[in-house]
């Protein structure tokens, strides 16, 4: 609508029975907008609550080996990165040497090299085996098209607790980690004036 003053800005917006709204104060001019504040911020609200809805977060999760991590041990590890790999989240390998295994760190390579490979079908090397210290590690992603189960996106529902006979009461599902709420790009627009008053609650 062009260049104008503040005031002939105010006479077009209570013509139209809308909000005059500040929307770039940065710029030369500032930048304003004629709308219904109230409906505005009930409409970005909504895309907020439907972002966060859909949104999912992605964890590292760390498991450790030693040089001489037997089989039972690695074949239990071996199932918890599996879990945690379908489940969308990404694994940090990491191989704690001690004392005289410190100057084998070849076997550590071996190591992780032989995991990567078990676990090949879910994963891919996102960080190959990188020495820290005493330490080395690597990071393995999902690969593409890795599907969270449903119980990883929705909490299950508590078992009920038994009548008077029956054996001990079952316990509740744990419920799944939610994803943090997502914040605003940018500041809000603040309302210059309102002929109406003070702006009142979202519709």
């Amino acid at each position: 609508m062009g260049v104008m003053t503040v005031e002939q800005a105010l006479l077009i917006a209570d013509a139209d029975g809308f909000d005059l709204v500040e929307v770039s104060p940065k710029a030369f001019p500032p930048v304003c907008r004629i709308m219904d504040y109230g409906k505005f911020k009930y409409e970005m609200a909504k895309k907020d609550k439907s972002a966060r809805k859909h949104r999912s977060t992605v964890q590292v999760k760390e498991v450790k080996f030693r040089p001489k991590t037997d089989a039972h041990d690695m074949d239990f590890k071996l199932r918890h990165l599996r879990r945690f790999l379908a489940e969308g989240n990404k694994t940090r390998l990491v191989v704690t040497f001690r004392g005289r295994e410190n100057a084998h760190p070849a076997i550590g390579h071996a190591l992780l090299k032989r995991i990567a490979n078990e676990l090949a079908d879910l994963a891919l090397v996102e960080q190959p085996a990188t020495p820290d210290g005493k330490r080395l590690m690597l990071v393995l992603a999902p690969r593409g098209g890795v599907v969270r189960p449903a119980s990883a996106s929705a909490p299950a529902a508590a078992s009920p607790m038994p009548t008077q006979g029956e054996g001990a009461p079952a316990k509740s599902a744990a419920p799944a980690s939610q994803a943090a709420p997502a914040r605003p790009a940018g500041p809000a627009p603040q309302v210059v004036a309102s002929p109406r008053g003070p702006a009142g609650p979202s519709r």
